[in-house]
C-alpha cells in the first residue's frame, strides 16, 4: 500500500504487531498523551522512564489511565534517558522517544560509546516525513536538525535513508531530489557537485531502490509545470517524494515553513541508530509525537 497521508501511517502499523516504546524523562504532558493516544490506537506498548509521581499528577490532570503505561521511576533527567536506552539495548523495547530531556542529553546517550545506540561509523541523521495540503503525497524530508554541513559521505547515508523511509511507506521506487540552489551543474557550488555524483552513483547502480537526481532547484523538484517551463530531463519530474537538503540551515527553513506557514502534518525521528528514535521538539504537539511514534513504530525491525 502506498501511504500518501500522516493518518494512513498509523492505519498502517495497526495491521502489525504492537511494537516496545521506551519514553526518555516522560515528565511531560504532551509526550504522556501522545504515548497514551498511540497505546489506545493499539499501535504500541508504552514504557516511561522519569519521575513516576509527576507522570501520575499529569495523568491525573489529562484524565489519563496511568495503568496503561508501565512506568520505571526516575527522576533525574539523564539517568532516566540513559535507562531508556539501556531498555533498547537489553531488548526491552524495540524504538525510543524523546520526552522532557534536552535535545543535547539525549544525544549524549545515543550517542554513548560504551552504553548508546550507535553502531560503528553508523552516521546518525533526522528523517522528516510531512503533509502539506497542497502536495499530493508525503514528502520525506532530510536532514533538519542533526547534521549541520554534510559531507558527501554523509550525504550518501542520508539519501539511503530517506529511500529506506519511503520503502516503509510503500514507495517501491522513490523519487528522490538532492536539492540545490539551482538544477544547472555548478563546479563552483558544493551542493551542486556532491549531488551530481551521488545521482550518478544511483544511476548505476550504486545507490538501489530508487530515482535520484540532482542537483535540482526546490521548484522543479516538487512542480511539474516548472520542469516543463524550464525545459528540463529528470527522473524525479517535478514529483519528489524524497528531499536530501545541502545542509541544517536550507532543510531547517524549509521544515518551519512547511510547519508554521503551510500547517504541514509531520512526524520525525532519528536514523542511523540501532533502532528508530523519536526527535520532536519538547514544545510540539501531542498530534505531532503521535505521527512521529507510528511513523518509527512503521520503521522499527
Amino acid at each position: 500500500m502506498n501511504i500518501t497521508k500522516m493518518d494512513e501511517i498509523i492505519a498502517a502499523v495497526k495491521s502489525k504487531p504492537r511494537k516496545r516504546l521506551s519514553v526518555a524523562f516522560a515528565n511531560d504532558s504532551h509526550t504522556i498523551e501522545a504515548v497514551s493516544n498511540a497505546i489506545d490506537l493499539g499501535i504500541i506498548e508504552g514504557i516511561l522512564v522519569g519521575d513516576e509521581n509527576e507522570v501520575k499528577k499529569i495523568c491525573e490532570r489529562e484524565k489519563i489511565d496511568f495503568g496503561k503505561f508501565k512506568v520505571i521511576h526516575e527522576p533525574d533527567e539523564m539517568a532516566a534517558t540513559r535507562k531508556a536506552v539501556q531498555l533498547i539495548n537489553e531488548g526491552e523495547a524495540e524504538f525510543l522517544m524523546k520526552g522532557l530531556v534536552s535535545t543535547d542529553k539525549y544525544m549524549r546517550a545515543i550517542l554513548d560509546k560504551e552504553k548508546g545506540l550507535l553502531p560503528p561509523k553508523a552516521v546518525l541523521s533526522h528523517v522528516v516525513v510531512m503533509e502539506i495540503d497542497n502536495y499530493p503525497k508525503l514528502l520525506v524530508v532530510s536532514d533538519v536538525a542533526v547534521l549541520p554541513a554534510p559531507d558527501l559521505s554523509q550525504k550518501i547515508a542520508i539519501t539511503n535513508y530517506v529511500i529506506s523511509m519511503a520503502h516503509s511507506l510503500g514507495i517501491e521506487q522513490p523519487k528522490v531530489a538532492l536539492i540545490a540552489a539551482t538544477e544547472q551543474m555548478s563546479a563552483g557550488m558544493q551542493a551542486c557537485v556532491d549531488a551530481a555524483i551521488i545521482s550518478k552513483m544511483a544511476e548505476r547502480g550504486q545507490i538501489k531502490g530508487a530515482l535520484v537526481d540532482g542537483p535540482l532547484a526546490l521548484d522543479v523538484a516538487i512542480d511539474k509545470e516548472s520542469v516543463e517551463i524550464k525545459k528540463l530531463k529528470s527522473v524525479v519530474n517535478g514529483e519528489a517524494d524524497c528531499l536530501v537538503f545541502p545542509n541544517i540551515e536550507a532543510a531547517n527553513v524549509f521544515y518551519k515553513t512547511a510547519s508554521k506557514l503551510l500547517n504541514a502534518k509531520m512526524g520525525a525521528m532519528l536514523v542511523g541508530a540501532k533502532c528508530p528514535a523519536v526527535l520532536s521538539s519538547r514544545g510540539d504537539s501531542a498530534s505531532t509525537k503521535t505521527y512521529s511514534i507510528a511513523m518509527a513504530a512503521l520503521a522499527a525491525k
